[in-house]
């Protein structure tokens, strides 16, 4: 297979905030309803051959990546999800994918909650029983945290299994810490031509990622190497993880 650089850019209606608009796991991706269908093909022609790309509305807003979190394991919607929305969600979802609705009343979750498959960062006031919750749907251990000061670690952080992204002011000691929280390497940027707000301008995944027009040459660059993007497939990250176990165990 080709490699190729694996970070697209994409606009929602002329905005470049695709992570607003846009939710996207290892074994799913949501994407805001209406829009131009443009932006639903550029996630469809990256991801189709892998995972399900799923037109929805969450509480009949388009901003899906906002308002809901998930991994590979789970999704979490607020409680102003309608029924209706949740049926199509679940039914379009791999069957192995748990959906649960959330009694927050910090309802932006996707803002709230930033997440891996492993680790999960959360909004300091997030209610203890939220906790529990997204420990045990997302299969996540739970650390509260802010990130640069601010408390809205799901709009400031991008993280994946290969590593993570933080708000450009975090500083060296901040990263540090959360590089051993998250047992996966941190870097400090911007998106969107110098925009700090990492979660609104990029979507990403373990093997591709989805970023705001604006977003410079440098910035993906940074990207595709704190994600190690470059060579990455689907199928590649399972052998390289399977291999590293190995070695793991007979070491």
């Amino acid at each position: 297979t080709v490699s190729r650089a694996m970070a697209t850019r994409v606009q929602f209606e002329n905005n470049n905030e695709v992570g607003v608009f846009a939710r996207l796991t290892n074994s799913y991706c949501l994407v805001g309803i209406g829009g131009s269908e443009n932006f639903y093909s550029v996630f469809e022609s990256e991801l189709a051959d892998h995972v399900p790309v799923i037109h929805a509305s969450i509480a009949g807003c388009r901003i899906i990546g906002r308002l809901c979190v998930g991994n590979s394991k789970g999704l979490l919607l607020p409680n102003t999800t309608t029924d209706q929305e949740m049926l199509h969600i679940r039914n379009s979802l791999p069957e192995n994918v748990v959906v649960q609705r959330i009694e927050e009343r910090l309802s932006a979750l996707g803002n709230c909650i930033c997440t891996n498959d492993y680790v999960a960062l959360t909004h300091t006031d997030l209610d203890r029983e939220t906790e529990e919750i997204v420990a045990d749907v997302l299969g996540v251990e739970v650390f509260r945290q802010t990130i640069a000061g601010n408390v809205l670690v799901g709009s400031y952080c991008c993280l994946t299994n290969q590593g993570g992204m933080v708000h450009p002011r975090t500083s060296v000691e901040d990263q540090d810490e959360l590089s051993s929280l998250l047992q996966v390497p941190i870097v400090a940027g911007t998106v969107n031509r110098g925009s700090d707000v990492i979660a609104a301008g990029l979507c990403v995944n373990d093997w591709s990622a989805f970023c705001g027009l604006d977003t410079t040459s440098t910035e993906i660059s940074v990207i595709e190497s704190i994600f190690k993007l470059r060579n990455a497939q689907p199928s590649r990250i399972v052998t390289e993880m399977r291999s590293s176990l190995i070695d793991a165990m007979q070491s």
